[in-house]
């Protein structure tokens, strides 16, 4: 039982960080554009909601692959 509790909660830090690299990747691929600043300054809720996108597609992804 714990070795499963362990496993789960290594998958799920090993999830977070394939999201996150992916994310840093989006941001390092797409130079003239800044995700971070059009979000959070100008308010771009379309770019937004893309993001969001992104994040749960790869999250489904990665959630497959470790399942």
């Amino acid at each position: 039982m714990s070795q499963a509790i362990i496993n789960s909660v290594l998958y799920s830090f090993l999830g977070i960080a394939i999201l996150a690299v992916s994310f840093i990747l989006l941001e390092v691929l797409t130079p003239r554009h800044n995700l971070r600043k059009e979000i959070l300054e100008n308010k771009n809720i379309a770019l937004a909601i893309l993001a969001g996108f992104f994040m749960l597609a790869v999250s489904i992804i990665v959630a497959s692959a470790i399942h």
